[in-house]
């Protein structure tokens, strides 16, 4: 039997009120993006590009891997 597709998670929520209270509409526009991205991304219905994903790290100051986390797997 397969198992489940592995998926990105993430911390979006956790660190914007860690920092200050953060809106996901000020997380937005400091990535470049809307708000309804940062909405679908922080309920894991959308993978952002590696690009964004690092942008939306350095709005929070931290490194890539305190934001997304990929399931280890025991292959």
């Amino acid at each position: 039997m397969p198992g489940k597709p592995t998926q990105v998670t993430n911390s979006i929520r956790q660190l914007r009120f860690a920092a200050n209270e953060m809106t996901q509409a000020e997380l937005a526009e400091r990535v470049g993006v809307t708000r309804q991205t940062i909405i679908a991304i922080e309920q894991g219905r959308y993978s952002p590009s590696l690009e964004m994903a690092f942008q939306i790290a350095r709005a929070f100051e931290v490194p890539l891997d305190d934001v997304f986390q990929y399931p280890e797997t025991d292959h």
